[in-house]
């Protein structure tokens, strides 16, 4: 299969069924290199189902996942762990900030280097120069990222203290540290006021510039949603309704109905 467009990421086709219950039915979705998406939709929808068939938590039932890393090789990752598909190049997050709360801001990043670092048991042993080596080289990824993200003055406090807003920061950190093509955010403003919302707003950005990735999103918050994405995923009883930009979703009829019910009027915003 070649690439076509710049794909980065092709769902076809993907369905899963929990006990009889079908959770989501035949979701299809691209993203292309660059772009940044929202996957919306009701509580209940089955947006973070899909997230986890797209992050390996949960294997397809049916259909394909295919996923282009950043040498252009082509991976069909249906049945591939989260840890596996991290090693190609898609990182998430979660909507329940899962970070090591006992342990230091640092050291949460540290660990999502793990599968970057070039040394072996024997040089971890006996502490060659190949492990100082790549010591530092971790050491300096890290504190680069968290002075990028304005949170390395704290990097030897436990991630428990920091503040809501700075822990949501950290998480996005540590899906970073691998360096992914693809980031999966899910609900990342979540528990926030409208100003940490606003500052989300441009850190996503800022990340989709600096690290020159795409992002999937799944996001309640109206105003994040219209103000960033550019494209938009509708998805209500585990199936697509609507997909399009977002100032055609706002008004979208069908929409409209699956989030307010009735014959609402005058769009979600």
């Amino acid at each position: 299969m070649e690439k076509e467009n710049k794909l980065l990421l092709q769902a076809n086709d993907i369905s899963i069924v929990f006990g009889g219950l079908r959770a989501v039915s035949n979701f299809s979705c691209s993203i292309e290199d660059g772009e940044l998406v929202g996957l919306i939709g009701p509580n209940g929808a089955g947006k973070t189902t899909v997230f986890n068939m797209l992050s390996g938590v949960y294997t397809p039932t049916e259909g394909e996942i295919v996923f282009w890393d950043r040498a252009g090789n082509v991976h069909k990752v249906n049945k591939k762990t989260p840890a596996q598909l991290n090693g190609l190049g898609i990182s998430r997050t979660f909507q329940n900030i899962r970070l090591f709360g006992n342990l230091s801001v640092a050291d949460n990043v540290r660990i999502a280097l793990h599968g970057l670092r070039t040394v072996n048991p024997v040089d971890v042993l006996f502490r060659t120069p190949a492990f100082h080596r790549d010591e530092r080289i971790m050491t300096e990824r890290v504190e680069n990222l968290l002075e990028l993200f304005g949170i390395a003055k704290k990097m030897n406090e436990p991630a428990k203290n920091l503040p809501y807003g700075e822990q949501r920061k950290l998480e996005i950190v540590r899906a970073l540290a691998a360096n992914p093509s693809l980031l999966l955010l899910d609900e990342p403003a979540a528990g926030m006021n409208p100003q940490e919302t606003d500052d989300l707003m441009k850190l996503i950005a800022f990340v989709r510039k600096e690290f020159k990735l795409s992002i999937l999103l799944i996001e309640h918050d109206m105003h994040l949603v219209m103000g960033i994405c550019e494209r938009l995923i509708v998805l209500d009883y585990g199936r697509i309704i609507a997909e399009g930009k977002p100032e055609d979703i706002r008004s979208n009829p069908v929409v409209v109905k699956a989030y307010l019910g009735g014959d609402a009027e005058g769009g979600l915003l």
